[in-house]
């Protein structure tokens, strides 16, 4: 492989974590190291504040620009690719950034225009605390990308491109000569699934861990890029607005701490994790926007009825100011969402990503609110309607149709992606694995299902539904039944306006079409199989897997 020559040979793994790993190393946490205190603080090089953590890591701040310059962990640089650095965006330009210590804490403070940005080191720790304070639209999107030298880290997963020269799509989206497909985007995860990202040698381990999200925008399930890795460096990322599949709009304000965390090779300190960090030592630093913990407030669900207990359900709040969720307790959905900002919120139940149930919760700084058992009526969750016939289940997801998994680390074209094409046979016991999970207009268009119906099912008309989780394009189903009854066209919903089922991600609106089928399409034999296919409509989108298209979540034929 080429540039492969000189790279230094240790174990290159990466890690998407969501827990504390046994044996994580004394210079991950946030009291670490606090022996070695003594050369703990920060000098002016002239172009740089240089700040020396007291512990293994020593960090530089551009004084022009606010931009990471130099990242030292134990003498080793690892910031820095292409000549670029760590930055907010693409780097935020001309800045004014001041310094200041109180006591074991330092505070870098970056203005550019409307948006504050911080860096904060505490004494003895391996670790640069950042928040991000964006007030309006003047920086498109939000972002911080943590840059990393080329060779450090290498890895072959799928958000990496350093073993795939041949582009496929856009200018982000790769394919290795095997076949397989790589990409920046291919994270995948959704935001509820991780609380760092990063690599590890086995000796050293650099991470970012992701702040909660309260100011970001797009809900528990979003997917983003996390990391990226190619010939030139690595980017680790904390994404707090990104446009792409986007379900909803901006939030300004500050948000954080996420955290850069150097460790042995370990995984970060489940102290750091934005579920148990505190940081009662940032509350008279003058952060812009910053509420203490005595500012916020809890809600706390004493139980969920009507469960499907074989389903996760997800608590969401939700304002146009933030957004926060909790897990509801297998046993009897009991749910504690701490830290909540003090306004009013709509709170939506999640079955799996389906929204079953809404309401509304006042949360008062210092309190908790406290909500009595919380009912699913029967007739939101889709599934408890009778079915004659049903393929997949209604949990606004596309699992366990073909290729779903595959989908959110690889491109549809991956040479392990399963045929696209191929017809469904109710009563074969393959349904849903043999449905494809993306349907395209120019791709797999008039997919056929066939089925059967009872003398007295054939007498009445009857309610098909298409459940889809996002659309590409416009991305429509349009039915014909038999080849004699054919649906309207519906109109499309609301749905993201960028890529979505090519850079790894099914999470949109869900959305439910209803067709009303009259009982003169159905055939009048019993014995014989009834056809209903699957057409995409759609006056937009290009060709292949950029052509219109939508993911399923379920099929199904009332009784």
């Amino acid at each position: 492989m080429s540039g492969s020559v000189n790279r230094p040979v240790r174990r290159r793994t990466f890690v998407l974590g969501t827990a504390a790993v046994a044996g994580t190393a004394a210079l991950a946490g946030p009291l670490a190291e606090t022996a070695s205190a003594a050369s703990f603080g920060y000098t002016d090089d002239g172009s740089n504040y240089v700040v020396d953590t007291g512990a293994s890591l020593v960090f530089k701040v551009s004084k022009t620009n606010g931009d990471l310059t130099s990242l030292a962990y134990k003498g080793t640089e690892y910031q820095g690719y292409g000549g670029m650095n760590s930055h907010v965006e693409s780097g935020l330009g001309a800045s004014t950034v001041t310094i200041t210590q109180s006591g074991t804490t330092i505070l870098i403070s970056v203005t550019h225009g409307t948006l504050k940005h911080y860096y904060a080191a505490r004494s003895g720790e391996n670790n640069v605390y950042l928040w991000t304070n964006k007030a309006d639209t003047s920086v498109s999107a939000t972002r911080y990308i943590v840059r990393v030298k080329a060779g450090l880290f290498l890895n072959d997963q799928p958000d990496s491109y350093t073993y795939a020269p041949t582009t496929i799509e856009s200018a982000d989206v790769f394919e290795k000569s095997d076949g397989q497909t790589r990409s920046k985007h291919y994270s995948k995860n959704r935001v509820i699934d991780y609380d760092y990202v990063g690599w590890t040698t086995g000796s050293v381990g650099l991470w970012v861990v992701r702040s909660n999200h309260e100011k970001a925008s797009g809900g528990p399930f979003y997917r983003s890029l996390l990391r990226h890795q190619s010939a030139d460096g690595g980017g680790l990322y904390e994404i707090l607005y990104y446009g792409e599949n986007q379900t909803e709009g901006q939030r300004f304000g500050l948000q954080g701490p996420y955290v850069i965390a150097l460790t042995d090779g370990a995984a970060p300190s489940s102290a750091l994790h934005h579920a148990n960090l505190t940081t009662s030592w940032a509350d008279s630093l003058g952060i812009s926007g910053y509420v203490a913990s005595g500012g916020r407030g809890r809600v706390a669900g004493v139980g969920i009825t009507g469960r499907d207990t074989a389903y996760a359900y997800t608590v969401g709040l939700a304002n146009s100011a933030a957004q926060y969720w909790g897990s509801a307790r297998a046993s009897d959905g009991y749910f504690s969402i701490t830290g909540v900002l003090p306004g009013t919120y709509t709170l939506t139940v999640f079955k799996g990503e389906l929204a079953v149930y809404t309401g509304s919760v006042a949360v008062t700084a210092g309190g908790t609110t406290t909500l009595n058992s919380i009912a699913i009526p029967s007739s939101n969750d889709p599934s408890n309607a009778s079915a004659i016939w049903r393929i997949g289940n209604w949990d606004g997801t596309p699992g366990g149709f073909k290729n779903a998994d595959l989908m959110t680390y690889a491109h549809p074209s991956d040479v392990r992606a399963a045929s696209w094409t191929g017809n469904v046979v109710i009563g074969s016991g393959t349904e849903t694995s043999a449905f494809p999970c993306y349907l395209w207009k120019d791709v797999n268009s008039g997919l056929i299902v066939y089925f059967k119906l009872t003398a007295a099912q054939l007498a009445a008309a009857h309610t098909l539904r298409i459940g889809v989780t996002t659309a590409y394009a416009n991305g429509r189903p349009q039915v014909v039944v038999n080849d004699t009854w054919t649906s309207a066209v519906p109109s499309p919903p609301t749905q993201p306006s960028t890529r979505s089922l090519t850079v790894g991600s099914y999470r949109g609106n869900n959305h439910t079409f209803t067709y009303s089928v009259p009982a003169s399409a159905w055939l009048t034999d019993a014995s014989a199989y009834n056809t209903l296919k699957i057409y995409v409509a759609s006056g937009s989108g290009t060709t292949s897997f950029l052509s219109a298209g939508t993911s399923v979540d379920a099929i199904d034929l009332l009784a």
